[in-house]
């Protein structure tokens, strides 16, 4: 058992996991601050060497100028007191020029052991990297650096001075503090306000999308589990707006289904007696069959199936009500007879409707003739209704039948000339109870009749209604076939 459960144990346990916060609030924060952060965090490395570079300069006008002190001394000679105070005002250790290709040393203070790493802060130069700051920083310590720039005081190529960089170190890493401690404060504050824009705008109406449907589902009945419409034009609106109309359907559809398990419940009350009803017109039907008038023997076969088709009826109703269809079990029969079978089961004769055939005799479909059959007198009992029901009709009824061949189906039309479908039902017409145009009708027919057709691999379809008639496909798989002529029955003349 031990090892049984330790194979059943969800392979993420066990294993350490980074924290992530659970609430879609709290990731926002998170994200927000981090995002905000590493924006920051990039600008850091060109200001750094924008600042760098500044203080560079800074220092070189500093030399520049006092690079001119020996020009305005007497004889042009510098004491060794007044050169120390330059430099040191300078902060820089040797300053030299060039002019015109000669490159002389205005100050020389004492020679560095280690020669200088070069920054040519020159326009047309490479200049500064946006790491060259870092390399200063966590570079070692003693470092001198050799800076050349243009001058702006004298007439010159470029002048240049040598420095240790201890200072500039020391500078670089003091603005280095002061520029994460800004980042840091701007990220917080953006990331807050982004998290606080976006949590008004986007996730207090997703928890409201959220609540509304985890009370739904807890009690589909509770009317505080709808959600409350915002009004809004973008995909939030466009969320709640779906959402109430799924929760629409499936409150129709759950009422429908208890509507359903009513019906089961009342069919199974009067399945007993229907099946002795049904049991006592067999025994009638076999006492008629011994008689031997000829209009009871033509008119037999016809009720002897009719009740068999009562009979598997009544045993599979409940099995509707509690489950699905039976499989079809397809085979091939003719469709003709079976277009005659159901219309005199749904009366179209006695009503004087005119059925009209558009196939052969021969036309062969691949269904479930039971299925079949309740399929089309299911249409056939419509449009004989919808016809009769017509108020100010003149014409005689017709219902009309073709077959056409599709790829790889058999296409069945059912026409009438009756009033068309009503607009209000045409949306939910292959509802259970709520497909019916007519006060009196349960509107479970089409709804049946689709089901059968969906069982087959195939669908059953309104193609087109109006006030000429309505048009209804059933769509089989199985182009359609032609059967080989009956044989005659010929006497035998013993």
């Amino acid at each position: 058992m031990a090892d049984a459960s330790a194979r059943m144990e969800p392979p993420e346990r066990g294993r350490r996991r980074i924290f992530w916060p659970g609430g879609l609030s709290a990731r926002l924060l998170v994200l927000t601050v981090v995002f905000a952060l590493l924006g920051g965090l990039i600008a850091i490395p060109p200001t750094l060497a924008a600042y760098e570079r500044q203080w560079l300069l800074d220092r070189v006008r500093a030399a520049e100028l006092a690079s001119l002190a020996p020009e305005v001394a007497p004889d042009r000679v510098v004491s060794e007191q007044l050169k120390t105070q330059l430099l040191e005002g300078a902060g820089v250790e040797i300053v030299a020029i060039s002019v015109d290709g000669v490159r002389s040393l205005v100050f020389a203070g004492t020679r560095p052991a280690e020669a200088p790493y070069l920054v040519d802060l020159r326009p047309r130069a490479a200049g500064l990297g946006m790491f060259a700051p870092f390399r200063t920083i966590f570079g070692p310590e003693g470092r001198r650096v050799r800076v050349v720039a243009e001058p702006r005081f004298r007439q010159a190529e470029f002048i240049e001075f040598v420095a240790v960089d201890t200072e500039l170190k020391r500078a670089l890493a003091s603005y280095l503090w002061r520029l994460l401690a800004i980042v840091a404060f701007v990220s917080t504050l953006a990331g807050v306000l982004v998290f606080v824009a976006l949590n008004l705008f986007l996730v207090r109406p997703m928890q409201r999308i959220t609540y509304a449907m985890e009370r739904f589902r807890a009690d589909p009945e509770d009317p505080m589990a709808r959600v409350e419409l915002s009004g809004r034009r973008d995909e939030i609106g466009r969320a709640e707006a779906e959402l109430d109309r799924m929760q629409a359907d499936l409150r129709a559809a759950l009422n429908s289904r208890a509507r359903l398990a009513a019906l089961g419940e009342a069919v199974a009350k009067i399945n007993h007696d229907l099946k002795n009803m049904l049991t006592a017109a067999q025994i009638a039907s076999e006492r008629l069959a011994a008689l031997k008038d000829p209009k009871v023997s033509q008119a037999l076969p016809r009720l002897e199936r009719a009740l068999d088709r009562a009979v598997k009826l009544a045993s599979d109703v409940l099995t509707y009500g509690k489950t699905q269809e039976a499989a079809p079990e397809p085979k091939p029969l003719r469709l003709a007879d079976a277009v005659d079978e159901a219309a005199f089961e749904a009366g179209l004769a006695e009503r004087g409707l005119r059925l009209v055939r558009h196939m052969d005799s021969s036309d062969q479909v691949l269904a479930d003739p039971d299925q079949l059959h309740r399929i089309l007198v299911n249409l056939f009992r419509n449009a004989r209704q919808a016809i009769e029901h017509q108020q100010g009709r003149r014409s005689q009824g017709k219902i009309e039948v073709a077959l056409e061949a599709a790829p790889n189906a058999a296409v069945i039309r059912v026409s009438d000339n009756g009033p068309g479908v009503p607009e209000r039902v045409r949306e939910r017409l292959f509802q259970p109870f709520a497909g019916s145009g007519r006060p009196d009708g349960a509107g479970l027919g089409l709804a049946i009749a689709r089901e059968l057709a969906i069982g087959h691999g195939g669908d059953l379809t309104l193609a087109s209604t109006g006030p000429e008639g309505s048009t209804f496909e059933i769509r089989l798989p199985g182009a359609p076939t032609r059967a080989a002529p009956r044989r005659r029955r010929t006497r035998n003349p013993a």
